[in-house]
């Protein structure tokens, strides 16, 4: 049984195809043969181009604007559970000293 590898595009790729998808006139299944695409994913980006402009492609490993600040403000809230767990554990360990 043979793996299939996945292929990536990056962002220029993905924006001119959807540029030749829109200015050529030319249909779907047309430019995916050429560009070696399938027809499913052109159409995919087709659409989230039209969705989201040129933010629909934000690449691999990169947050959208909008996931990239619950991101931080999830880390920023980990570290303070740490720190509020740390006094609290430091709180026990000075009042059994006292005792």
């Amino acid at each position: 049984m043979s793996k299939r590898k996945v292929r990536t595009y990056d962002k220029e790729f993905k924006l001119n195809a959807v540029k030749l998808c829109s200015n050529s006139g030319r249909s779907l299944q047309q430019i995916g043969k050429e560009l070696g695409v399938p027809i499913a994913t052109l159409a995919g980006w087709v659409s989230a181009h039209k969705e989201k402009g040129v933010q629909a492609f934000p690449g691999k490993g990169h947050l959208k604007p909008e996931n990239s600040e619950v991101a931080e403000l999830r880390k920023e809230l980990n570290i303070i559970r740490e720190e509020r767990d740390i006094l609290k554990k430091a709180l026990g360990i000075f009042s059994s000293l006292r005792k």
